[in-house]
């Protein structure tokens, strides 16, 4: 897999895609991560990505043409399957979101900054638009991270054991169960007893149901889409 991210402030994903799960799925040849400055595309002298709104209002909009000749450039060397923006009004992002996403081949992120981008940009590049949340971000470097992060960890190979995040939370719209380890008895809190017994049917069937519980009682919301 290869992903692009189109930034003004490239400085700010230099350390997440250089160290842990990302870090050795880059080292296993599994996913590369190109990250572009959108300045490098100006034909502004002073290389200039945002202007004034045409409608006025407080802050600054991404203008097209960086935008335009960073997509371009990219687009002539390659099709990709996605070219996504970051932003707050996008579609919910999610871990079937993640999911679809990680068995694509070609994936650009667009990052938003300031009060958004011009939206003849929207309306001729983008594929899918997507937030992490109900919340604004200074930029949208954070959530390309997140999202990029999220979606690596799925590629085979990337983690060691591939079953850990095919358990993960949401994976099947329920949260994880309780994980305990070493030691079994720590001054006088006791690992439950079933995780003991050695009987694997035993505690399939503990983990299904914590899992349960514990999805109604912090994440109800999530049930309606396992039902």
């Amino acid at each position: 897999m290869r992903i692009d991210i189109l930034t003004v402030v490239p400085e700010l994903l230099e350390s997440p895609f250089n160290h842990s799960i990302i870090k050795r799925g880059k080292e296993k040849g599994l996913v590369e991560i190109h990250v572009h400055n959108i300045r490098d595309f100006s034909t502004d002298k002073h290389k200039r990505t945002d202007d004034y709104a045409f409608s006025g209002g407080a802050g600054m909009v991404m203008t097209i043409q960086p935008i335009e000749a960073a997509i371009e450039h990219l687009k002539a060397q390659r099709t990709y399957d996605e070219i996504i923006y970051t932003s707050p009004d996008g579609e919910q992002f999610s871990q079937g979101t993640a999911n679809q996403l990680s068995l694509k081949k070609n994936i650009m992120i667009l990052c938003g900054h300031y009060k958004g981008v011009d939206q003849r940009v929207r309306e001729h590049f983008i594929t899918r638009e997507i937030s992490i949340g109900d919340y604004v971000l200074t930029g949208g470097e954070l959530a390309a991270a997140v999202m990029t992060d999220s979606i690596v960890r799925l590629i085979p190979g990337v983690i060691s054991d591939e079953t850990s995040a095919l358990t993960d939370s949401f994976q099947d719209n329920l949260l994880s169960p309780p994980v305990y380890t070493r030691p079994a008895d720590y001054k006088g809190w006791k690992v439950p007893d079933v995780l003991l017994c050695g009987d694997e049917k035993r505690i399939e069937s503990w983990k299904e149901k914590q899992a349960y519980e514990r999805t109604k009682q912090l994440r109800p919301d999530l049930l309606e889409k396992h039902d």
